[in-house]
């Protein structure tokens, strides 16, 4: 998959069948969307491409509000390609660019910029300043300019829930991780570099990986069963293992951490990047009274993880 930060396309990445959207978590939903614009784009000879917008334009329009990404870009991206992406444009998202018309994104960024063949897009599409552009408008300039729009409507799983990535956000701030990977497809993931900690973990027996949160939405503080990957390369290297997420209040913490115990490992982790699958929620973050009692109470967590990892 090549990935551009602009949509200045030329040769043969003109002319494609093009899904417009945000598609954070790539869930389910997007999934069976994005296979529809495969198959047109194959039928037609055509690239199969994305054109998303960075930053999220929420963070854009909040700027104040928490931290609410599914799949930041990086995540994103390789979860596009793993789809049969062959081209993902990313489109900068600013207060300059919200003002620009419905009718100046057509003709400036789908028609001159990228040469669609065909674009695709949700039923509660909408674009351009004052939110005016709508599928039925797409389709009127499509006509006038040439290229073809599909208008999909949601996409319902099993017992008829739609799958969006509003209900996995539900379900992963209750701490509810199976329900929230059966919308995505696969557990939910957060992922980053590991950074320097204060070591306490490492003084108990329990040594962790810190993760910043950066603009990941914040899930249910407390104990879960993770799958870590150690990317090293092209491969991932998988352990099981138990995360934190909370404040650490045994210790006085004063800060929202992400710290990870991987087991079986004995090795450096830092400034390695990781990708931690979040699998269970198991308890909610308590403060013990010192060190050894927190100690009894992560080899306990531990047990349990291990148990939920080996039963699938």
């Amino acid at each position: 998959m090549r990935v551009y930060r602009h949509t200045n396309a030329t040769g043969s990445e003109r002319g494609a069948v093009v899904a417009v959207g945000n598609f954070d978590g790539v869930h389910l939903g997007h999934q069976a969307v994005l296979a529809q614009v495969k198959a047109a784009a194959e039928a037609d000879h055509a690239p199969f491409a994305v054109l998303a917008f960075e930053p999220h334009p929420r963070a854009v329009f909040q700027p104040g509000a928490p931290p609410f990404r599914l799949t930041p870009f990086r995540s994103k991206a390789m979860a596009l390609e793993t789809l049969g992406v062959d081209l993902l444009f990313t489109l900068h998202f600013d207060l300059a660019f919200a003002k620009k018309s419905a009718e100046e994104f057509v003709t400036e960024i789908l028609v001159a910029g990228l040469g669609v063949k065909e674009i695709v897009v949700g039923y509660d599409f909408v674009f351009g300043h004052q939110r005016r552009g709508t599928p039925a408008m797409l389709e009127a300039e499509g006509k006038k300019h040439g290229f073809g729009v599909r208008v999909v409507q949601p996409v319902t799983g099993p017992g008829g829930q739609v799958y969006s990535s509003t209900h996995i956000r539900e379900h992963l701030v209750a701490g509810r991780m199976r329900e929230a990977a059966a919308l995505l497809g696969r557990p939910w993931e957060i992922e980053g570099r590991v950074e320097m900690g204060d070591q306490i973990g490492r003084t108990i027996g329990f040594p962790t990986a810190n993760i910043p949160m950066a603009d990941y939405l914040r899930p249910a503080e407390g104990i879960y069963a993770v799958r870590v990957g150690i990317e090293e390369g092209s491969r991932t290297d998988w352990y099981g293992g138990a995360a934190s997420i909370g404040w650490r209040p045994t210790v006085g913490g004063t800060d929202l951490r992400f710290e990870t115990h991987l087991f079986d490992f004995d090795g450096d982790l830092y400034g390695k990047h990781l990708r931690i699958a979040m699998v269970e929620y198991l308890r909610p973050e308590l403060r013990f009274d010192g060190l050894e009692a927190l100690k009894a109470a992560i080899a306990a967590d531990c047990a349990k993880a291990r148990e939920v990892l080996a039963s699938g």
